[in-house]
């Protein structure tokens, strides 16, 4: 580790401590957080709070609309363990109907015809049920009041309205209604609120009022899924079509059957052996398998002599993520609905074939490996064009891309309105308390440039299933009551077998190439927390997108 600096300059100190710590992308979110250990609450009460917050504070990053993966540990149960928030596709959404019926060749990215069951309330109270000790008054009080009363919106917030601001005003009114309520796009740092929201939310604690603790959390599950929450998203998607980004308005099919079908679940974490740690992921209904077939790749290279921002050390990591998100298009999927040969993707022997594809020179072609039996490689379409992080039809990934700079020239600071870049991502947050419990989570989808907003309920649907194929061979294929296979990736770690070290980051297709990065820097470089995260970080555009248009870029990255 000779290029280990031992006194680096960073952009904050890493935080230290022995009574607890939070983590997320909005510093109200954290605040409530860590107000919520400072009065008495453990860590799982915490994250319930806080990812409540995050929905009403960061809009265009997530919603209640939208889906969550979970890894947390539990000192009590003493095993990290995986909480599936992923909700599955209705069961009207087959390949028949979108591809045969409706003339498409891919899930739109807006719309109704793209939801999933929306996953993250049902996720939250599964926690909250299991593991916290607050009631369910008090985890959803943060978030009703800042709803109600409002909150100071960032600039990218409004730099998102502002680029579906046309969109929202001729075919999305209730949108319209929500979001540009002086009847133009507010401005940085206006006071926000979303009422409607904050009453959906209230009304769910005073009709799941009474009993114990656990009755309150089940009776909230109960009205979510099948009482006033799941009767609104059902009447409309049943209701007048909506315009989405094929040009053509379509109705949707989420019903109030396939909420009352579904509940989140728990499962074990899939985990790879790295030197001293155990590096932890969600199933391959996630791409998080990714970031360990990356390790997989580079535990065969000499990491520990090179310099983490240096070409070498950059060369390795971006050759071994196409590799390994080439496995991603060609095997992952619901291992619920199929096979994915998760034990060989990880093994020494299918690694070390792979590895010999690294060369010197970078590779310009989509390269998977071959495993008898399993998957099918997924065409890329390539694309010279930018990754557009919001356009006007409101698709694209909620990722860091380039806008219209005129879109957004009043509502963004003028050096990124003059480069047309708007900074977005989805959101995270990392929590741990006094008592050594931990949880990860990277919720997202339901973001309000993805769907209308349903009058009633003050939120819109997510669009995870843009990321279904319309090929009935593979194993992303859209199929009722499949997850799709999601870009959100939460990421634990143990060291010497102790939970060591959570950690995450927003940024869809580049989540597991910025995940892999910060923990090299940190595991090979010596590198504290915060100055693994301030150490430049880059990505490859090379793969297909997981956002529609699925479009790569094989000779481009950041």
């Amino acid at each position: 580790m000779s290029f280990v600096t031992p006194d680096p300059f960073t952009t904050r100190p890493e935080i230290d401590g022995t009574f607890g710590v939070v983590a997320s992308t909005h510093w109200i979110a954290t605040a409530v957080g860590m107000g919520v250990l400072e009065r008495g609450g453990n860590a799982f009460d915490a994250g319930v709070a806080t990812a409540f917050v995050l929905q009403v504070v960061e809009p265009h990053l997530n919603g209640p609309g939208g889906d969550v993966p979970v890894i947390l540990h539990d000192v009590r149960v003493g095993r990290p363990q995986v909480v599936c928030g992923q909700g599955p596709a209705p069961q009207a959404a087959t390949i028949s109907h979108l591809r045969d019926d409706l003339g498409l060749d891919l899930v739109p990215g807006t719309g109704l015809l793209a939801p999933c069951v929306p996953g993250t309330f049902d996720a939250y109270m599964l926690i909250l049920r299991d593991h916290g000790t607050w009631r369910l008054a008090d985890v959803l009080e943060a978030a009703i009041g800042y709803a109600r009363d409002g909150f100071p919106l960032v600039e990218r917030v409004s730099a998102t309205i502002a680029t579906v601001e046309g969109l929202f005003r001729e075919h999305w009114p209730s949108s319209a209604a929500t979001y540009l309520k002086e009847g133009g796009v507010p401005a940085p740092g206006t006071l926000f609120t979303n009422p409607v929201l904050a009453e959906t939310y209230a009304r769910i604690v005073r009709e799941a009022a009474g009993g114990s603790r656990e009755q309150e959390i089940e009776r909230a599950r109960r009205i979510w899924s099948q009482g006033f929450v799941a009767e609104a998203i059902d009447g409309f998607c049943r209701g007048e079509p909506v315009m989405d980004v094929t040009g053509t308005p379509h109705r949707g099919l989420l019903t109030g059957a396939d909420m009352a079908a579904w509940q989140a679940s728990v499962e074990a974490p899939v985990g790879y052996e790295y030197g001293r740690y155990t590096v932890l992921k969600a199933g391959p209904w996630t791409q998080g398998l990714a970031t360990l077939q990356q390790l997989a790749l580079l535990k065969g290279f000499d990491l520990d002599r090179l310099d983490p921002a240096g070409p070498d050390f950059i060369h390795l990591q971006v050759e071994c993520a196409k590799l390994a998100f080439a496995d991603r298009d060609t095997f992952y999927g619901d291992p619920a609905f199929v096979d994915v040969p998760v034990e060989t993707l990880l093994s020494d022997s299918y690694n070390a074939e792979r590895r010999t594809l690294v060369s010197e020179t970078a590779s310009l072609e989509q390269r998977p490996g071959a495993i008898p039996g399993f998957g099918k490689a997924l065409d890329a379409r390539v694309s010279e064009g930018a990754r557009t992080a919001v356009g006007s039809s409101g698709a694209g990934e909620p990722t860091v891309g380039k806008i219209e700079a005129t879109k957004i020239a009043a509502t963004v600071p003028p050096d990124d309105a003059r480069s047309g870049i708007v900074r977005g991502d989805t959101v995270h947050f990392d929590i741990i308390d006094r008592h050594g419990n931990m949880i990860t989570a990277t919720p997202s989808g339901g973001w309000l440039q993805s769907s209308p907003v349903i009058p009633s309920l003050g939120f819109c649907l997510g669009t995870r299933a843009q990321m279904f194929v319309l090929d009935e061979n593979h194993p992303a294929a859209l199929a009722p009551g499949k997850r799709p296979r999601s870009t959100l990736s939460p990421t634990m770690a143990l060291r010497d077998g102790a939970p060591y070290l959570a950690w995450g980051s927003p940024g869809g297709d580049q989540q597991d190439q910025w995940i892999p990065q910060f923990f090299l820097r940190h595991v090979h470089a010596g590198m504290n927390l915060q100055a693994a995260i301030d150490a430049p970080a880059w990505h490859t555009e090379h793969f297909p997108s997981s956002f529609w248009p699925r479009t790569a870029r094989p000779e481009r990255g950041r």
